[in-house]
């Protein structure tokens, strides 16, 4: 039977004072330039983490897609995107830090597939910034993982990065109220519609009450297609959610 453990937030960061040391002291190679990083920067150097650049305006207002020209929302301020007006998205509002690509993707992959913990520091610190984007809001819930790939993985990504920004902000995190209750395959090589019948009825909010009448920032690594994240948000308004918004280190579309 394989064996594997899983790790909760708190015990995870208890390590990372211990790993920061050893940095200072055997500093590594970047992963994306290779060069050195004697000060003990998390897996990338200082010149990498620095063309890491936050979305720059202007973007929907809803789904936070980028636009192309800076006159977009001139006349029209609340002006939505093509996609939100023909498919409005169960979120109020969707941000995400910056483009997935370059140091970014690199840093996010390392976190996630090459259990780089220490990166969700970094990365929710980044993330931090978009916060003053949204409406107050009562509480932070993560992307939930299936408890199958939980057990495989050891830990939940979208789960730290909501610890941190938890921490930061002073705002609750609601770790066991969102739960994924059916296994679906990966999500990668789907087109949009094969991703939202991927993860339909996926979702359940196990405990309601800590739910309702609630405005809740969902938090996720990436925003893909949207179709994961709007199948929480359905489940999320089912259960009583005064307003949904969700936070993501990167986007792709």
């Amino acid at each position: 039977m394989e064996q594997t453990t899983t790790h909760s937030p708190s015990s995870i960061f208890h390590l990372l004072s211990s790993r920061n040391l050893l940095r200072l002291l055997f500093p590594g190679r970047c992963r994306v330039c290779q060069t050195g990083y004697p000060d003990g920067a998390p897996f990338l150097c200082p010149a990498c983490w620095g063309v890491m650049a936050p979305f720059p305006p202007p973007w929907c207002p809803q789904c936070g897609r980028p636009f192309a020209s800076p006159e977009t929302l001139t006349a029209s301020p609340d002006h939505r995107c093509g996609p939100c007006r023909a498919d409005p998205p169960l979120f109020d509002t969707v941000r995400a830090y910056g483009p997935y690509e370059g140091p970014l993707k690199e840093a996010l992959h390392l976190l996630k597939y090459s259990h780089k913990m220490a990166l969700a520091v970094p990365l929710a610190e980044r993330m931090a910034v978009r916060m003053a984007e949204f409406p107050p809001v009562d509480a932070l819930l993560a992307v939930p993982l299936h408890p199958r790939r939980l057990r495989r993985r050891g830990f939940n990504q979208s789960l730290l990065l909501a610890h941190v920004l938890s921490r930061q902000a002073g705002l609750s995190l609601l770790v066991d109220a969102l739960q994924r209750v059916r296994w679906t395959r990966p999500q990668i090589g789907l087109d949009d519609q094969e991703r939202k019948r991927n993860v339909r009825g996926a979702f359940a909010v196990i405990q309601p009450e800590t739910i309702a009448e609630k405005r809740v920032l969902l938090v996720d690594d990436v925003l893909t297609t949207g179709a994961t994240a709007d199948a929480c948000a359905r489940v999320l308004r089912k259960a009583g959610a005064e307003s949904v918004h969700l936070l993501t280190a990167a986007r792709s579309c």
